[in-house]
């Protein structure tokens, strides 16, 4: 991927997007409770506990993010080996295990009185399918509108994504283990190979023909099946809240206590990225896009992971959308501060005291 493609801006459809996600809340609850047997009818279409039209929404969603990245860029990652060592510390160590920790102490604790009892657990898992999958095509953007390297946040994204192949079941089944929810490993791993596996494949089959007919080419096609990915996942959130919306009307206070531990979530991370980076001496390029891609998911992995393992009715599907909802102005958030604190982090005065 060129610079020009990594760089891209945010289109205005984007930057809504919670409020495309806040529509597509409402129009799903308010289409479940007007057509209850049409969308039992989408529920009932399943093999081996696949969804299929959420299966095919789901490879909508993913394959063209996918596209975009370029694995031949991983060679990158020793040009800047402090700010990638700070990206993995914080996505694959600290990000999972914190939200596992703050799930535990404000679902299963605090909020607990003020949640439906039987679906604790299951926005347990929601906050750790979250957590454990970082973001990939999103941190393009925000890096964007942060003046961030394009080669290094392309090489972190690609870097991620080889990690998730192999790390993300067996790190999911371990978080959920300690928070005592059991999950077969055998529907994880399938979800695994669904959700991960087979679309990067396809996605860098599509990527190689398209680049063989030539940059305008991939260009050209990249711009038509873009908006493709937000499409599928808002109809994928209709038939979810087509599903969850009796739930909602019952606890109107579930999303914004779910919200809680991602908000805080996301502003720890980042500061902790950004703050390593600028420890360790990384320039404020390489730190915005190391410290971006600590805080944002690949919601659309934890969104398809959630229905695939616990159904469009359980509380960790909800939990996973709750992200979604808040990603988007919650990110510009940090984007705004990384861009105004600009100046301190290249200030003479560094965390450690050595900084010239």
């Amino acid at each position: 991927m060129n610079e020009a493609q990594t760089a891209a801006p945010m289109s205005v459809f984007e930057r809504y997007l919670t409020v495309w996600v806040f529509l597509c809340i409402v129009a799903g609850m308010a289409l479940g409770q007007f057509f209850p047997s049409a969308f039992q009818a989408v529920g009932r279409m399943e093999i081996a506990q696949v969804n299929l039209p959420v299966g095919l929404l789901i490879w909508v969603m993913i394959i063209p993010m996918l596209v975009k990245v370029d694995f031949g860029a991983l060679h990158e990652v020793r040009k800047h080996v402090k700010g990638i060592g700070v990206t993995l510390f914080v996505n694959w160590l600290v990000k999972p295990f914190s939200m596992a920790f703050l799930g535990w102490l404000f679902i299963r604790h605090w909020f607990a009185p003020l949640l439906p009892p039987d679906q604790l657990d299951s926005y347990i898992a929601g906050l750790i399918l979250l957590a454990a999958a970082p973001c990939t095509a999103m941190v393009f953007v925000w890096s964007r509108l942060t003046g961030g390297d394009p080669l290094f946040t392309l090489s972190q994204v690609a870097l991620n994504d080889s990690i998730m192949v192999v790390a993300f079941a067996p790190l999911v089944a371990f978080l959920l283990g300690l928070s005592a929810i059991t999950v077969p490993w055998d529907t994880l791993l399938t979800s695994v190979v669904l959700y991960i596996v087979i679309p990067v494949a396809l996605a860098q089959w599509l990527r190689k023909s398209l680049l063989a007919k030539g940059a305008l080419a991939f260009d050209a096609v990249m711009a038509r099946i873009g908006p493709w990915s937000i499409a599928a996942l808002l109809a994928t959130l209709v038939l979810l809240f087509a599903f969850q919306g009796e739930a909602i009307l019952q606890q109107p206070l579930v999303i914004g206590l779910l919200a809680v531990p991602i908000l805080i979530q996301v502003l720890f991370n980042s500061a902790l990225a950004y703050g390593l980076n600028r420890v360790v001496g990384e320039k404020h390029n390489i730190a915005c896009p190391s410290a971006l891609i600590g805080a944002s998911n690949f919601f659309e992995l934890a969104v398809a992971a959630a229905i695939s393992l616990f159904g469009f009715h359980s509380g960790a599907a909800l939990a996973t959308v709750v992200g979604v909802l808040i990603e988007v102005p919650v990110m510009l958030l940090v984007v705004y501060i990384v861009n105004h604190s600009k100046g301190w982090y290249e200030s003479t005065d560094s965390a450690s005291g050595i900084r010239g």
